[in-house]
């Protein structure tokens, strides 16, 4: 995480720099939505923006953006590089088609949303949205045809299994980053993110699929159902060691968490164990390496195929860490500029509690820019400060109240949108009744869970 700058890099006064930020999210969301330019140049600009609004010397801003987008690509970098060769081992060895098939085969015509919702639960917790998608949609198809279920009574569970872990799971880019910029426990917020994902993941899937289902009645569309990868593959990797390889930089991590609650004493072997196994770059190189045998080389890759599966599959993250990074360097600038103060100096005026400011300046990003992942590194080095003197547990809670601000109400201004509505074969209005609803389903009740745990803990 970026040191904190030790004074601002701008004199500004509340109302100048209030106006700064204002200007500077402006302008990302017309750069991206008006000129369709790409978030990491739009991010960039704005943050430059931010600056010179600010009053800012050019040095220092640029010093600032820098500085955070250096130190967000050393935090989370790594640990989406990894998340993305995991997932296209998983995706290409047939370990996804594997999981699926298994499930299916084992659910009744009655179970069959509650199926799909806990295959999109398991397959998206180590790709990213976008990946998952295209890995589950031919699934989601498939079942709809061979059963003759409504489209909608299949594809919004899968659709709520995979955003749900996308917004609220890390090894996602967005919770990743707003760890880093909270300076949370990835594994408190892991296991407390858990806990929020189940409840809310059968409140907008399964049963918020019943009314999909009413309101857009629809069949599968015959032309988008496409090959699947393992159809070419002589053999695939087994059910048992596919899922303990997707879960085993999960175990990890939460073991960590669950080692520095019960012993706290860094200097105990067992917790130094722990802390080295149980880092976010261990677990997942750690399944990384073992997904190596049990996925790739259990599917027949030679040395060779397994190289380049791995090549492949670093290409498609490169504009995600750039996004992620320009978001570091966008938070590090509106924390140097001493904006983190300004929100401190509005939060004691109205007495918002910081999980609904958090969650609500997530939405207002969202709403404008449609990127989940900009919405959440935005508003992380909004409400980073107040974190400064969170416990571990609401710590981890603001992070996740963030995400679940990240996911409100997708619409036209966001890719996902318009890959759901085009697999689908739906138009814009029926796409804004079953998945547009269901995303902001998904952040409302999330919220919800959230707050009664602030309660709780």
């Amino acid at each position: 995480m970026a040191a904190d700058a030790v004074e601002p890099i701008t004199s500004a006064g509340n109302a100048q720099l209030g106006i700064a930020v204002l200007a500077g999210i402006a302008v990302i969301v017309l750069l991206i939505t008006k000129f369709k330019m790409h978030a990491f140049l739009a991010l960039t600009i704005g943050s430059l923006a931010l600056g010179s609004f600010a009053g800012a010397a050019p040095a220092k801003t640029i010093a600032s953006f820098t500085a955070g987008l250096g130190s967000t690509v050393a935090g989370v970098g790594v640990l989406i590089a990894l998340g993305a060769i995991l997932g296209k081992l998983l995706a290409d060895s047939g370990g996804a088609d594997q999981i699926v098939d298994t499930i299916l085969a084992r659910a009744s015509r009655r179970s069959m949303p509650w199926a799909m919702v806990l295959i999109a639960s398991i397959i998206g917790l180590p790709l990213f949205f976008e990946v998952g998608i295209v890995l589950l949609i031919p699934v989601v198809l498939l079942v709809a045809k061979r059963g003759n279920f409504s489209l909608m009574r299949i594809g919004i569970p899968a659709l709520a299994g995979l955003s749900v872990m996308h917004g609220l799971i890390p090894p996602h880019p967005g919770p990743l980053v707003a760890i880093d910029a909270l300076g949370a426990n990835l594994g408190v917020t892991l296991a407390l993110g858990v806990l929020v994902a189940i409840p809310t993941v059968i409140i907008a899937g399964p049963l918020f699929s019943r009314y999909a289902a009413r309101w857009v009645d629809i069949q599968a569309p015959e032309k988008m159902i496409p090959q699947r990868p393992s159809e070419e593959l002589d053999r695939r990797p087994s059910f048992g060691a596919t899922l303990a390889t997707i879960l085993l930089p999960v175990v990890l991590m939460l073991v960590k968490a669950l080692v520095d609650i019960v012993v706290d004493d860094p200097e105990q072997g067992l917790q130094k164990v722990t802390d080295v196994i149980g880092s976010p770059l261990i677990a997942l190189l750690a399944a990384v390496l073992v997904g190596m045998f049990t996925l790739g080389r259990a599917a027949g890759f030679s040395k060779g195929r397994l190289s380049t599966t791995v090549e492949k599959s670093l290409a498609p993250i490169a504009g995600v860490l750039l996004i992620v990074g320009a978001g570091g360097g966008f938070k590090q600038t509106l924390i140097d500029a001493g904006v983190g103060q300004m929100i401190l100096d509005f939060s004691k005026d109205w007495s918002i509690p910081a999980l609904l400011l958090g969650w609500l300046i997530a939405v207002a990003i969202r709403l404008a820019t449609g990127s989940a992942t900009v919405a959440t590194i935005s508003a992380a080095g909004l409400v980073a400060p107040l974190a400064a003197d969170m416990s571990t547990s609401h710590a981890a809670l603001l992070v996740l109240a963030v995400g679940a601000g990240s996911l409100f109400f997708s619409h036209v201004n966001d890719a996902g949108f318009w890959l759901v509505k085009e697999y689908f074969g739906m138009d814009v209005g029926q796409t804004v009744k079953t998945w547009s609803v269901m995303e902001t389903i998904i952040s409302v009740v999330s919220l919800a869970f959230i707050l009664l745990l602030s309660l709780v803990l």
